[in-house]
């Protein structure tokens, strides 16, 4: 059956590979609220790809120095005595030497080639978008394809003359680390979903970056708690870093998102909330709120499942409020946005909304 995966989740993985909202917004059409259909995580992902390809070849393919280690008949860069030695006594008329060459052949485009041939062997891509992927395969001829277990992610680095390729490698991780998987044969394919985790990761970063984005008038931050203990003694505590904290002169919101597939638990055969949900909020907003002034709220902002009974309530609790909401992410991205809306609305009242920044 076919799946539509809707323009919220280009926004969330645009989001998470850190692309601009301004891109996120001409690529995805988010006006119209739109989204293109795709049978499956491997379409989305190859279509991305594509656009992001196209766009990065236009600006020029990135060009590294890379050491080269081999015999050349002229003098070049350091001669490797022993090597050349050999040679001699080997009767080749020969110098070894080590020097380094501007070359495509780099980690960057060598990782990206990877990537996109991998995307190539799955068959549920479409013949459609393979044929895209080939056509831009032919740019990185001379680019070797690399074992995806053996890349060194930590050791990329970005500077003025690649930083264009962070969205792409930003990419290439997401579907290589997180995506693959291997087979008995030494092939690779693709996992027909993402786990819980890496979606629950999507999912903060794309509201506290919405929030960031939208209301520079709130201070947006995921932000670390201190413990309001009355001796100073916070040895073994552990640390309190909120996913989202939204704040407005003396008001603060704290927004704990969550990402499962099942948002209540039965206990005794009664649906409850999750207990350790509240419990960690709960404990964030009292020790934030050390002078008890009730400016402090919180609230755990699941993603919307079809469960039959979804959370939903709203409490004061020592002063402060907690409350518990759901955001349904099988919508438009323009009813997404309303409901992100009206969380600060009913908590800062009017607050200046930013729809697009040059």
């Amino acid at each position: 059956m076919k799946k539509r995966v809707l323009a919220i989740f280009f926004v969330l993985f645009m989001v998470w590979t850190a692309l601009p909202f301004s891109i996120i917004a001409e690529e995805a059409d988010l006006s119209s609220g739109t989204g293109e259909e795709f049978d499956n995580i491997q379409e989305l992902f190859a279509s991305i790809l594509a656009i992001g390809i196209t766009k990065q070849l236009k600006q020029g393919i990135c060009k590294e120095y890379v050491l080269k280690r081999e015999n050349i008949s002229v003098l070049r860069g350091k001669p490797d005595i022993h090597e050349t030695i050999k040679n001699k006594i080997q009767k080749k008329q020969m110098l070894f030497c080590e020097y380094d060459e501007m070359s495509e052949n780099n980690m960057l485009n060598q990782v990206l080639k990877t990537t996109v041939t991998i995307l190539l062997r799955q068959a549920s891509v479409s013949q459609e978008r393979r044929q895209k992927l080939k056509k831009l395969l032919l740019y990185f001829d001379t680019v070797d394809l690399i074992e995806p277990s053996g890349i060194q992610w930590n050791r990329i680095r970005f500077h003025r003359n690649n930083q264009h390729y962070k969205m792409l490698m930003n990419i290439c991780y997401f579907v290589l680390d997180g995506l693959l998987l291997s087979t008995d044969k030494g092939q690779y394919k693709m996992a027909t979903f993402l786990d819980e985790q890496q979606m629950y990761r999507l999912y903060e970063k794309f509201v506290l970056e919405y929030y960031r984005y939208h209301y520079p008038e709130l201070h947006v931050s995921s932000s670390e708690i201190s413990w309001n203990v009355d001796d100073d003694v916070i040895d073994f505590l552990p640390k309190m870093k909120t996913d989202i904290t939204l704040r407005k002169r003396e008001k603060i919101l704290i927004i704990d998102t969550k990402y499962y597939s099942r948002t209540m638990q039965k206990q005794y055969d009664r649906l409850t909330f999750h207990s350790h949900h509240l419990y960690q909020i709960f404990t964030y907003v009292k020790n934030q709120d050390i002078d008890n002034t009730g400016d402090v709220a919180g609230l755990i902002l699941y993603a919307k499942t079809g469960e039959r009974i979804l959370p939903d309530g709203e409490y004061m609790m020592s002063g402060n409020k907690i409350s518990i909401k759901t955001l349904d992410l099988n919508a438009t991205f323009s009813s997404i946005s309303e409901q992100l809306d009206d969380i600060v609305l009913s908590y800062f009242g009017n607050t200046k909304k930013v729809l697009k920044r040059i």
